[in-house]
C-alpha cells in the first residue's frame, strides 16, 4: 500500500492546484456528500467492469481508434475504486460546483451555460458568425433545476475557434503556404495563423539584424564592389538565401504555434462590411515550449527546438528554455525522409520527439523523424507507429501540443465528440471533426467508454480550470503524416483549390452543420457547411430525405483545404460555381478576362473587378495604346471591359491588367519568365523607361529587357525621347537572353530583314574574300551593293570610289560615274567587316583582286618575310608615318623615314587615304606582332654593314663641316653661311609683306623676317597706324641687321650663340635706322623694362579679353580691352579698329619678370588707373559686360572694378529694358551713377540720355533718390518682390514702392498673385510719401492712374428687384456674401434657400470665392445697413437682355442662379478647377447630354498658333462656353442652363487695363471685330468659340466672312488671311468630311501660294496622325513644286525618316531625285541640300551615312568651312548623347593634323570650339592634347608659309636668270 499511497501522493500535485483554489467554506460542503461520492464511485467502477469484460469493444477499421495493449485490470488488488486520488478530487470539485448551483436558486449565467453547450460547428474564414439567441428566463418563477451530476461529467467538448482563442494557447499546425515575409500555418478547424519572419526563431532573426546592420555600414570598399555586377549579383543572392523562408521549411510540416495575438479587422467597401481574422503565431523554441522545465524533457515528449548549428554528426538544437545550458542534438540518423544535414539551415525549427537524455543531464537527445518507430524502456514509453506515445508524465506540462498519449475514454457522442483522461487526471476532449464524426459508422459504435485509444495533443486551453487539452484521433494527425496515403503528391497539387467537381457524392449529413461529399481523393472527404450549400438559407438537413439525402450526387467546387483537418471545403452555392475566379492565385498571367470598372481613381488608374471580391489595378500608362488626356470619358463606372493579366503577385494579393489593344487582342506568344523568352520570338511590350542610349521594355510578370537605340529603327534616331514615350507599346523580337543573370536584350528592327541565316553568312565572310555583288543605291562617293553567293541573301556592302580603281581620283570619279543601280560587279575583295554594324567594305582595285587571286594574303606577320613585295592601300596617314591595310586583314606602318625623301615636305607626303601603295617589307618584328614597309629601295641588312648612326642635327649648333656657300646673295659680300653673324648689316630683298612682318631672302637658300617692331623707331615715323608695312612692296631691296634667329616652330626669337651653318635657318632682321647706325646693341628684353615708360607696339593677336601686342620680336605684351581706349565704339570692332599689325602707343603699367608677364594701356591716360578710387560721379567708361543675370547686367570697368547695371538703368523707355539686350563680353558704355568708396561698390548705367547725349527723349525719368519722386507722379518701375500684402515696385536706385493688394485692381481678383510676376512691368501713381522712413506708396488701379474714377455705387441707389453684377466674396454654409461691383464695398447675403429654385445640400459645391455672379436685390435695411441678394435661376426668366448689355464690366447671362439640375456637372466642374482628388459620382443619364465630340481636346496648332480656343482657356480658369444673350439663335433649353450655372473667372492683366477681359460671347467677339477687322488671330478665336459649342456650320461662316473682311492688298493681309486657312484646314479635317476638305484646300491653294499650303496640310497631316495622307501628299508636293524649294526635300525625308514610317531607304531614295530636279545654279543649292540630308543622317538616320557625306562634301568644296563646321557640330551632339567622343577627336585630328588644309582663320575657329567641348564634357588630358596640337598647327602654317614664299622667289629669280641668258 505504500507504494499506491506515493503514488498518489505524486499525483496529488495536480489537483492541489485547484483545490488550493477553493475557499475553505467549501471544505465542509465536500465532506457532507462524500457518501454520495463514494456511491458514485462503486457505480462508475462497475460501469467501468462490465463493459470491458461483457461487451469487448472489436478492432475499429481506422488504426487511430485502436485500443491500448496494456488496459488496467477491471479489479484492482484490495477491491479498491478504479479511481485515481486526482479522479477521485476532480469529482469531488464537481459536486462542490453541483452544491453551488442548488444553493443558488438554479441560476446559470448565459455564459456558462453557452460553454456547457460548447460549440463545434467549423467557423470557416470571413464567414460571418451567426449570434445566437439569447434565451428568456422567465422571472418571478424560482424553480430549482437538479442537475445529475453524471451528465455534466468531464470536460466540455469545445472545438478551436476564433472566439475562444487567447493569447498563449499552443497549438499543433502544418504549414500551408510559405510567403516572403511569413508562412501561413493551417490550424484546427479550417483557421489559419502567420508566423512573421522574425517569430521563427532567435538563430534567423540574429541573421536578419545582422544583414540589416551591414547594409548600414557598409565601407566605402564595399560600396565599390558592388559596382562589379558579379560581387553585386553574388551578394544579393546571398542576402536572399538568409531570406528565403522556403529553405526553412516545406508546405506540410507539422510544427507547433503560440498563438501570440488575435486581431478582428473591419473591412468596409461601398455594398458590404466584412471581417477579416488575423492570428499572429510564434515558432520560436521560448514561446512553443512554455512551460516546459528540465523536469518535463521524458521520453515520448514532444518538443519544438531550432537549430544552433549543423555538424558532422547530426544538429546541435536550442529547446528554448529557461536553463541555457539543455541543448538538444539531433544524429543525422534521425533527420527522417524530409531533412539532410546538406538542406538544414541555422535557424530553422523542427517538432521533435524526445528519445532520451545524456548521461551528464545537458544534452536531451531527439528525433525529428517522429514516425519511425523508437525502442524506449519498460515503463516510460509504448511502441506504436507514430512513435513514442508518453504514458507518465512527471507533471501535466509534459503533455503539449504534437506528444502522442492514451486516452482513457470517459463520454461519447457528448456534442458530437468524445470526452477522456490522460493517466487519469488530466481531463482532454476530442471534438467532431477530430474525432472523425463524418465516419459512415456513428461514433458511439467505433469507441466505447472505458476504452483506452491512442490519440495527439492537438491544443492547450490556458483560460480552463481545471486545466483541459484537446486531443485528436484523426489518423493522419496520430502519424503527422499525409491524410491520405493513396496520394503521393500534397492534396492540392492532387485537386487545386478552385477545382469544379462535376459530381461529389455525399457521404455524410450532419443536420445542423454540413454536408460531407466524396470528392475523389480517398481519404479525404470534401466539407460543405450548410450556409455554402445553396444561394437560399437551408435551417436544416436530413440524410434520408431531401435533396441533400445520403448517396445525391451534386456539383461542388473547392474554395479550401485545412491539412490539421484533413478535409477539402467545399461550396455548392451556384454563384461560386460560377464564379470565374476563387482566388487571386486562379488568375493566370496572360490570360484575357472581362471585368467591370468599380473605381476611377484620382492618379488616373483604374480599379476592375474581375470576380466577387477579386479585383486588379489598370495602370494610367496602360489604359489605352495612346495617352489620354481625359481618361474619366471614356471609362465609367459599371462598364464592362476586356483586360488582359499583366503581373499577378498572390503574396500580396495584387493583380496588374492591361486595357491596351495592342497587349489584349495581341496572339503573340508570352513572356512570363526569361525562361520563357528565347531568341526570335516576337512579342508586344510596354516601354517603361527612356534613357538616351537606351529603353526598358517590361512584359508580364515585371519581365523586363533592354531595348538598345540601335535596335529601336532601321533609321538613325537621336534622341529616343523624341519618338517614344512611358507607356508606349512597341512589337519587339528577342535578340538574347541571360537567363542565370535574369538579362535580356530586344530588338525593334525587322528580324527578318536580317536574320539568323544573314548573321551566320556575315560570320562565316572571310576577309579577302572575292565576292560579286550587284548595284542597289548609288550615293555621292559610294555604292552600295547586295552581295551575291555568300550563303544567304541581303547582305549589303559599301564600295567607296576611291577603292574602285588604283590611278587618281580622276580615274576613279570617271569609274564611278559609270556606275548605274542595277549593274553586278564582279571580283570584290572585302576587306572589312563589322558584325556589329552590320558592315562590310569591299574593293574592287586590280592591284588587290590580283593579289588574292595569287593567294598572298596578308593576316599577320606570319604571312610576311623581309624584302617581301605587298600590294596594298593606305587606311590612315598620321604625322610620322602611314598606315598600310592589305585585303587579308594585315596592317604595316611606313615610317618618315622610309618615305622617299622629295614627299616629306609634302603635306601628307603626297599621299591619299585609300590611295593604291606598293612597299616592300623591311622589318618584322614577331614579339611586337607587327612590320614595317618602306618605299625607298630596299638593301638587305645581312648584306650591308651596320651604318653608323648620324649624329641629330640641332639648327643651332656648329656644324664642323666645310660651310655651305650662298645661292645668289642679295649682298654679294656674303660668300658663304659663315658670313651671316650676329651684329652684321647687309641687304635684304622683301619677298613679302604681312600684317605683322616682313619675310625677306638674304640669298636664294637663306631666309629672314623683318617684324614689324623692327622697322620704326618713333611713333610720328609710322604714316598709317593701322597698317604701318603697306608702303613696303615685294623685291624692295632694304638694309638690313642681323640682329637673332626666329624659331618657327615655337614662334620665338632666338639668340645667335653658335656658328651657323643650315641655310634653312630664318635670321631675325632689323630695319630700324638706329639699328643700323649703332653698333652690337643688344637685344630688347623684359628686364630693361619700366613701369611708366611709353612704347611703341603693334597688334599681333586677338584674344578673349585682351590683345597682345609685340615691343620686338622678343618682348611680347597684352592690352586689356578696356586699356586700348576710352572710346567705347572703338571697343566694340577690336578687328575693324585695332587690326593685328596696327601700331599703338602704350604705357607701360606692370612689369613681372617672374612670370615673363607684361601689361600695357593704350588709353591718353594710362596714369590714372580705374579704382574706386579714382572714378566719379558722371564718368561715362568703356565697360565689358561679364555676366548677364535675370534682373541686371554685371560689367567690368577695370581689372578691379566691377558693377551692376539695374533694369531701371539699361534704357529711357523701360518697355524695351532687357538683359538678355545684351552679350557676354559684349564692350557697352557706361555712366556712374554713384560710388561708395567704402563698400567698393558703384551704380552704373547704360541709358541712352547718360552715356549719348542728354537731350535724348526719355520715356522713363531717371530716379535716384526718394528726392526725385513726388506724390501723385506716374511712373513705371520693374515688380520686385510679392509678398502676402502686397507686391514691391522697384522705381529706380534705392527707391522701391510698395502697392497693396487694395490698390492692385479696381476689382476683386480672386488669385491675384499669379498675375504679377517678378520683373514684371507695371504702371502706378504715387499715392504717399514718407519722407521719414523713406518709403513710397503706389497704387495701380487703372481709375487712380488715369484719373478718372468710376462712379460708385452706393446703398441708398439700390432698390428691391434691381439686378446687379457682384462678385462672391466669402461662402458659408449657410449662404454666400456677394459684393456688388463698382459699388463702395456694398456687400450682402444671399441666404442658401435663395440659391437655387431647387434644394441646395452644400452650397460651397455651387460657389467659390471669386466667381462673377449677376444677383437680384431682395430686401435692403438702410438703418442696420443691411442687403439680401437671390440667385435663383427664375428671378432672371423674363430680365431684359439689354439692361445686362448697358450694364458697366457687366458679363454675359451665364453668370446668373444656380439650376439644380445640373448640379452634378457644376460640381465635376468646379471639383476640377479646384484640383481635388474626389472622384465625382456622375450618373450614366447625365452624361449622356454630353457631347460626343472631343473638342476640349490638344488644339491642332498652325504655324505654332493653337486656334481650337485653348488661348481663352489661357484667360479663363473655366472653360465652359456660354450663350450671349444677344445670339438670336439661342434658346433658352436645358443645356442653356447647364451652362450657365458655370461661373467664369477671368485672370486678369495688372500691367495694363485690368478691366480688360476675354471675349466670352456672341456679342463679344462682334464688338472687337468691329474694332479690329483685320486680325486674323481674332476670326480664328471666334470660330473655336463656335466649335466648342459644336456649332461647325457658323465657323464655316465665320471663316467666309473673315476672307472677304481681311484686305488683300497689304502683305500682312495676306499673312492674316493664310491663318484664316490654316485654321479651315484643321476645322474641315476635324469636323468635316473628306470632300469639304479636299474643296478647302483646292481654294487655299488658288488664293495662296500653292507650295506654303501643300507644307501646311502636310504639317496638319502628321498633327493630326494622318501619315499616310501626308506621305501621299508630300508626293504630289514634289511633283508640282520640286524644282522650286530644296525645303521640300529635307522636310519629307525627315518625315520619312521619322516613326511611324521609319524608311530610311526610302528618304536616302530622295537625294538624288532632288539633284536631278533641282536647279544646279547657285551652286550652294546643290550642297545645302546634301549637307541637310548628311544631318538628316546624324540626327534620324545612320551616322556612319552622315560621316560618309561629309566627307565627300568637304573634299569637293575644300573652301566651303562652313561644311566642316556644320559637320563637327552634328559629331559633338551625337557625343554628348551616345557618350562616345572617339569620333569627334578622330576627326578633328585628321582636319587639323599634319594632313590638314584649313585656312588658319577656320583652324582658329576649330581649336576653339575643340577646345571648350574638351573643357566642357572631356577631361584635362584632352584640353592639353588640343592646346598642344594646335601650337603644333601654328608652327607648320607659319613654316609653310615661309616655304611658299621663297619657293616663289626662288621660281622668280630662276625665271629672271632665264630671261637674262635669253637676253
Amino acid at each position: 500500500m505504500a507504494p499506491q499511497q506515493n503514488s498518489a501522493t505524486k499525483r496529488k500535485r495536480p489537483s492541489e492546484i485547484s483545490a488550493s483554489s477553493k475557499k475553505d467554506s467549501s471544505r465542509n460542503a465536500a465532506e457532507s456528500i462524500s457518501k454520495r461520492v463514494k456511491a458514485s464511485d462503486s457505480k462508475a467502477a462497475a460501469e467501468k467492469k462490465g463493459p470491458s469484460k461483457a461487451l469487448p469493444v472489436a478492432p475499429l477499421a481506422v488504426s487511430s481508434l485502436k485500443c491500448s495493449v496494456k488496459e488496467e485490470a477491471s479489479f484492482p488488488r484490495g477491491g479498491g475504486s478504479l479511481l485515481t486520488p486526482l479522479e477521485y478530487k476532480e469529482v469531488a470539485n464537481q459536486a462542490i460546483k453541483d452544491v453551488l448551483f442548488e444553493a443558488g436558486g438554479g441560476r446559470v449565467s448565459k455564459t456558462h451555460e453557452r460553454d456547457l453547450e460548447g460549440d463545434v460547428d467549423m467557423v470557416l474564414e470571413g464567414e460571418k458568425k451567426v449570434k445566437q439567441k439569447k434565451r428568456k428566463f422567465e422571472s418571478g418563477k424560482k424553480k430549482k433545476s437538479v442537475r445529475n451530476p453524471k451528465e455534466d461529467e468531464g470536460p466540455k467538448v469545445e472545438g478551436f475557434s476564433f472566439k475562444r482563442i487567447v493569447p498563449g494557447t499552443i497549438v499543433l499546425g502544418c504549414v500551408s503556404q510559405i510567403n516572403s515575409t511569413d508562412v501561413a500555418i493551417s490550424l484546427p478547424n479550417n483557421i489559419t495563423g502567420y508566423v512573421p519572419i522574425t517569430s521563427i526563431s532567435e538563430q534567423l532573426t540574429k541573421k536578419i539584424e545582422a544583414l540589416l546592420e551591414e547594409d548600414g555600414s557598409e565601407s566605402e570598399e564595399e560600396k565599390e564592389e558592388q559596382g562589379d555586377p558579379k560581387v553585386s549579383k553574388g551578394r544579393k543572392k546571398a542576402n536572399e538565401d538568409v531570406t528565403d523562408l522556403n529553405r526553412y521549411f516545406r508546405v506540410g510540416q507539422y510544427v507547433r504555434a503560440c498563438i501570440m495575438s488575435t486581431a478582428d479587422d473591419t473591412l468596409k467597401n461601398a455594398e458590404h462590411s466584412r471581417y477579416k481574422k488575423h492570428i499572429e503565431l510564434s515558432l520560436q523554441p521560448s514561446m512553443a515550449n512554455a512551460g516546459v522545465t528540465v523536469k518535463e524533457l521524458v521520453t515520448g515528449c514532444a518538443i519544438q527546438a531550432s537549430v544552433t548549428s549543423v555538424e558532422d554528426h547530426g544538429l546541435i538544437m536550442s529547446l528554448g528554455l529557461e536553463d541555457k545550458s539543455i541543448t538538444g542534438f539531433i544524429s543525422s540518423n534521425e533527420l527522417g525522409d524530409h531533412f539532410t544535414l546538406a538542406t538544414v539551415q541555422e535557424g530553422q525549427v523542427l517538432l521533435c520527439t524526445i528519445t532520451g537524455m545524456a548521461s551528464n543531464g545537458k544534452i536531451v537527445k531527439l528525433s525529428a523523424d517522429i514516425g519511425k518507430p523508437i525502442g524506449a524502456k519498460k515503463g516510460k514509453g509504448a511502441i506504436w507507429k507514430g512513435g513514442l506515445w508518453l504514458n507518465e508524465a512527471p507533471t501535466i506540462d509534459a503533455f503539449t501540443p504534437g506528444t502522442g498519449v492514451e486516452l482513457l475514454v470517459t463520454d461519447v457522442g457528448k456534442n458530437g465528440g468524445i470526452r477522456g483522461k490522460i493517466m487519469g487526471m488530466l481531463d482532454c476532449a476530442v471534438d467532431y471533426f477530430h474525432a472523425q464524426g463524418w465516419a459512415e459508422k456513428e461514433l458511439e459504435d467505433r469507441v466505447k467508454v472505458g476504452n483506452k485509444i491512442n490519440a495527439r495533443v492537438l491544443f492547450t486551453n490556458p483560460n480552463s480550470d481545471p486545466k483541459k487539452l484537446n486531443l485528436s484521433v484523426l489518423p493522419h494527425i496520430l502519424t503527422l503524416g499525409s491524410p491520405s496515403e493513396a496520394v503521393q503528391q500534397y492534396p492540392t497539387k492532387a485537386l487545386p483549390i478552385s477545382t469544379i467537381v462535376d459530381e461529389t457524392k455525399i457521404t455524410k449529413v450532419d443536420p445542423k452543420r454540413a454536408l460531407f461529399i466524396d470528392v475523389g481523393i480517398s481519404g479525404i472527404p470534401g466539407f460543405v457547411h450548410i450556409s455554402r450549400i445553396s444561394d437560399k438559407k437551408i435551417e436544416d438537413l436530413s440524410g434520408s430525405t431531401g435533396n441533400y439525402k445520403v448517396g445525391s450526387v451534386h456539383r461542388a467546387r473547392v474554395v479550401g483545404y485545412n491539412p490539421i483537418d484533413g478535409l477539402f471545403i467545399c461550396s455548392m452555392e451556384q454563384k461560386i460555381l460560377d464564379q470565374n475566379f476563387l482566388r487571386v492565385e486562379d488568375v493566370k498571367v496572360g490570360e484575357v478576362v472581362k471585368g467591370v470598372i468599380k473605381k476611377l481613381l484620382p492618379s488616373g488608374s483604374l480599379i476592375v473587378q474581375l470576380s466577387e471580391g477579386i479585383t486588379a489595378i489598370v495602370d494610367g500608362t496602360h489604359l489605352s495604346d495612346i495617352k489620354l488626356k481625359n481618361p474619366e470619358r471614356k471609362f465609367r463606372e459599371g462598364m464592362s471591359v476586356t483586360c488582359r493579366v499583366l503581373r499577378n503577385d498572390p503574396e500580396k494579393k495584387q493583380l496588374r491588367v492591361t486595357l491596351k489593344k495592342a497587349l489584349v487582342n495581341s496572339d503573340a506568344p508570352i513572356i512570363t519568365s526569361y525562361e520563357d523568352a528565347t531568341p526570335g520570338i516576337q512579342t508586344p511590350g510596354t516601354l517603361v523607361a527612356i534613357l538616351p542610349h537606351r529603353a526598358i521594355v517590361k512584359f508580364y510578370s515585371d519581365v523586363t529587357a533592354f531595348l538598345p537605340v540601335s535596335e529601336m529603327s532601321e533609321a538613325y534616331i537621336k534622341d529616343p525621347r523624341e519618338h517614344f514615350h512611358i507607356g508606349q507599346s512597341v512589337n519587339v523580337h528577342v535578340v538574347n537572353v541571360d537567363v542565370e543573370n535574369e538579362r535580356m536584350w530586344v530588338s525593334c528592327r525587322d528580324p527578318n530583314a536580317f536574320g539568323e541565316a544573314q548573321q551566320k553568312a556575315l560570320q562565316n565572310l572571310q576577309l579577302g574574300q572575292i565576292v560579286s555583288g550587284t548595284v542597289v543605291e548609288k550615293s555621292d562617293d559610294d555604292l552600295v551593293l547586295e552581295l551575291q553567293d555568300v550563303g544567304a541573301d541581303g547582305l549589303k556592302g559599301i564600295l567607296l570610289t576611291s577603292h574602285l580603281v588604283d590611278g587618281s581620283k580622276q580615274k576613279a570619279a570617271q569609274a564611278f560615274r559609270n556606275m548605274r543601280a542595277g549593274q553586278t560587279l564582279k571580283d570584290l575583295v572585302v576587306i572589312g567587316k563589322k558584325e556589329a554594324k552590320r558592315l562590310i567594305t569591299l574593293s574592287l582595285k586590280p592591284s588587290l583582286v590580283s593579289t588574292v587571286k595569287e593567294g598572298k594574303l596578308i593576316r599577320g606577320v606570319d604571312d610576311v618575310r623581309e624584302g617581301d613585295v605587298c600590294k596594298g592601300f593606305i587606311s590612315n596617314i598620321t604625322f610620322h608615318n602611314l598606315l598600310v591595310t592589305f585585303p587579308g586583314g594585315g596592317y604595316g606602318a611606313i615610317s618618315k623615314l622610309d618615305i622617299p625623301r622629295e614627299k616629306v615636305s609634302l603635306p601628307d607626303f603626297g599621299m591619299e587615304r585609300n590611295q593604291s601603295i606598293t612597299a616592300t617589307v623591311c622589318k618584322v618584328d614577331h614579339e611586337k606582332c607587327r612590320f614595317n614597309l618602306t618605299l625607298n629601295p630596299y638593301e638587305p641588312r645581312n648584306e650591308l654593314p651596320e651604318r653608323p648612326k648620324k649624329p641629330k642635327k640641332c639648327k643651332l649648333t656648329e656644324n664642323k663641316g666645310e660651310s655651305a656657300a650662298l645661292i645668289n646673295p642679295v649682298d654679294e659680300s656674303l660668300k658663304t653661311i659663315d658670313d651671316i653673324v650676329l651684329g652684321r648689316i647687309t641687304k635684304a630683298k622683301i619677298v613679302s609683306v604681312k600684317e605683322t612682318q616682313i619675310n625677306v631672302q638674304l640669298s636664294d637658300d637663306v631666309q629672314g623676317r623683318i617684324d614689324v617692331a623692327q622697322v620704326y623707331d618713333t611713333w610720328s615715323d609710322i604714316k598709317n597706324k593701322k597698317h604701318p608695312l603697306e608702303h613696303f612692296k615685294r623685291d624692295q631691296i632694304l638694309d638690313v641687321k642681323i640682329i637673332g634667329i626666329h624659331d618657327a616652330r615655337n614662334h620665338r626669337f632666338l639668340a645667335i650663340t653658335h656658328k651657323v651653318s643650315n641655310t634653312r635657318t630664318v635670321f631675325e632682321l632689323s630695319a630700324k635706322p638706329s639699328d643700323l647706325k649703332l653698333e652690337n646693341e643688344s637685344a630688347l628684353t623684359l628686364n630693361k623694362i619700366k613701369e611708366g615708360s611709353s612704347w611703341v607696339a603693334f597688334v599681333n593677336n586677338h584674344g578673349e579679353d585682351c590683345v597682345w601686342v609685340n615691343l620686338s620680336p622678343s618682348v611680347r605684351g597684352r592690352i586689356k580691352i578696356l586699356d586700348l581706349s576710352e572710346d567705347a565704339g572703338l571697343l566694340k570692332s577690336l578687328s575693324k579698329h585695332f587690326p593685328i599689325g596696327s601700331a599703338l602707343k602704350c604705357t607701360v603699367i606692370h612689369v613681372d619678370e617672374s612670370k615673363n608677364q607684361l601689361d600695357l594701356s593704350a588709353r591718353s591716360n594710362p596714369g590714372i588707373a580705374i579704382t574706386y578710387d579714382t572714378i566719379q560721379k558722371g564718368m561715362v567708361l568703356p565697360a565689358r559686360v561679364t555676366k548677364i543675370a535675370e534682373r541686371q547686367i554685371i560689367v567690368q570697368l577695370s581689372e578691379h572694378v566691377s558693377g551692376p547695371v539695374n533694369m531701371t538703368d539699361m534704357a529711357d523707355d523701360y518697355t524695351i529694358a532687357s538683359p538678355s539686350n545684351f552679350t557676354k563680353n559684349e564692350i557697352i558704355r557706361v555712366c556712374v551713377l554713384d560710388v561708395d568708396n567704402n563698400s567698393n561698390r558703384v551704380a552704373l548705367s547704360t541709358r541712352p540720355s547718360r552715356v549719348l547725349s542728354s537731350s535724348s527723349a526719355v520715356k522713363d525719368p531717371e530716379i535716384l533718390t526718394l528726392a526725385n519722386v513726388s506724390l501723385g507722379n506716374v511712373l513705371r518701375g520693374f515688380v520686385k518682390h510679392v509678398s502676402d500684402k502686397g507686391i514691391f515696385v522697384t522705381l529706380g536706385g534705392s527707391v522701391t514702392a510698395f502697392v497693396r493688394v487694395s490698390e492692385i485692381s479696381d476689382m476683386f481678383i480672386k488669385d491675384w498673385k499669379s498675375a504679377i510676376k517678378v520683373s514684371q512691368l507695371v504702371k502706378g501713381k504715387v499715392i504717399a510719401i514718407e519722407q521719414a522712413v523713406g518709403q513710397v506708396q503706389m497704387s495701380l488701379k487703372p481709375s487712380v492712374v488715369e484719373g478718372r474714377a468710376n462712379p460708385q455705387i452706393h446703398l441708398n441707389e439700390l432698390q428691391v428687384g434691381q439686378i446687379v453684377r457682384g462678385t462672391v466674396r466669402s461662402v458659408a454654409d449657410y449662404g454666400v456674401f456677394i459684393v456688388v461691383d463698382g459699388s463702395a464695398n456694398v456687400s450682402g447675403l444671399c441666404h442658401k434657400s435663395e440659391i437655387s429654385d431647387k434644394k441646395v445640400e452644400d452650397v460651397k459645391k455651387l460657389y467659390s470665392p471669386g466667381d462673377s455672379v449677376k444677383a437680384k436685390v431682395l430686401s435692403i435695411d438702410l438703418e442696420k445697413r443691411k442687403i439680401s441678394f437671390g440667385l435663383k435661376a427664375s428671378y432672371f426668366e423674363h430680365a431684359d437682355e439689354d439692361e445686362d448689355e448697358n450694364m458697366e464690366d457687366s458679363e454675359d447671362d451665364s453668370e446668373g442662379g444656380v439650376n439644380l439640375a445640373t448640379a452634378v456637372d457644376y460640381e465635376s466642374d468646379k471639383e476640377g478647377e479646384e484640383g481635388s482628388d474626389k472622384d465625382a459620382e456622375v450618373s450614366d443619364e447625365e452624361m449622356e447630354d454630353a457631347p460626343s465630340l472631343r473638342i476640349f481636346g490638344t488644339g491642332l496648332n498652325t504655324n505654332g498658333f493653337d486656334w481650337t480656343g485653348s488661348i481663352l482657356d489661357a484667360l479663363r480658369s473655366d472653360t465652359q462656353p456660354d450663350s450671349d444673350a444677344s445670339d438670336s439663335d439661342s434658346k433658352p433649353t436645358e443645356r442653356k442652363r447647364k451652362k450657365k450655372s458655370l461661373a467664369s473667372k477671368i485672370k486678369q492683366d495688372l500691367t495694363g487695363d485690368l478691366q480688360t477681359r476675354a471675349p466670352e460671347s456672341v456679342s463679344d467677339f462682334e464688338r472687337l471685330l468691329m474694332g479690329n477687322p483685320q486680325s486674323g488671330e481674332l476670326w480664328v478665336r471666334y470660330m473655336a468659340f463656335q466649335l466648342q459649342l459644336l456649332e461647325v456650320d457658323k465657323a464655316r461662316e465665320i471663316a467666309e466672312r473673315a476672307l472677304k473682311t481681311i484686305t488683300s492688298v497689304t502683305q500682312e493681309g495676306l499673312k492674316e488671311k493664310e491663318v484664316i486657312w490654316a485654321a479651315m484646314l484643321n476645322m474641315e479635317l476635324e469636323y468635316g468630311t473628306e470632300e469639304t476638305l479636299e474643296e478647302v484646300f483646292k481654294r487655299a491653294c488658288v488664293y495662296n501660294d500653292s507650295l506654303d499650303m501643300h507644307e501646311k496640310m502636310c504639317n496638319i497631316y502628321i498633327q493630326a496622325g494622318k501619315y499616310e495622307k501626308a506621305d501621299s501628299l508630300y508626293k504630289t508636293a514634289l511633283k508640282k513644286h520640286g524644282n522650286q524649294s530644296s525645303t521640300l526635300w529635307t522636310t519629307y525625308a525627315a518625315f520619312l525618316f521619322s516613326p511611324p514610317l521609319s524608311s530610311p531607304d526610302r528618304a536616302r531614295a530622295l537625294l538624288p531625285r532632288a539633284l536631278q530636279i533641282l536647279p544646279a545654279q547657285p551652286e550652294s543649292t546643290h550642297r545645302t541640300l546634301i549637307s541637310k540630308f548628311a544631318q538628316l543622317e546624324f540626327t534620324r538616320g545612320d551616322p556612319e551615312r552622315g560621316r560618309t557625306i561629309f566627307e565627300n562634301l568637304t573634299s569637293t568644296y575644300p573652301g566651303k568651312s562652313d561644311l566642316l563646321m556644320v559637320w563637327v557640330d552634328m559629331e559633338m551632339k551625337l557625343a554628348k548623347e551616345s557618350g562616345e567622343k572617339d569620333e569627334v577627336r578622330s576627326l578633328l585630328n585628321r582636319k587639323l593634323g599634319r594632313g590638314g588644309k584649313l585656312k588658319p582663320k577656320v583652324a582658329k575657329v576649330l581649336f576653339k570650339k575643340w577646345l571648350e567641348w574638351e573643357e566642357k564634357g572631356g577631361d584635362k588630358k584632352g584640353a592639353a592634347h588640343v592646346q598642344r596640337l594646335a601650337k603644333e598647327y601654328a608652327e607648320r602654317a607659319t613654316k609653310e608659309k615661309m616655304d611658299k614664299e621663297r619657293l616663289a622667289l626662288m621660281e622668280k629669280g630662276m625665271k629672271e636668270e632665264e630671261e637674262e641668258d635669253t637676253e
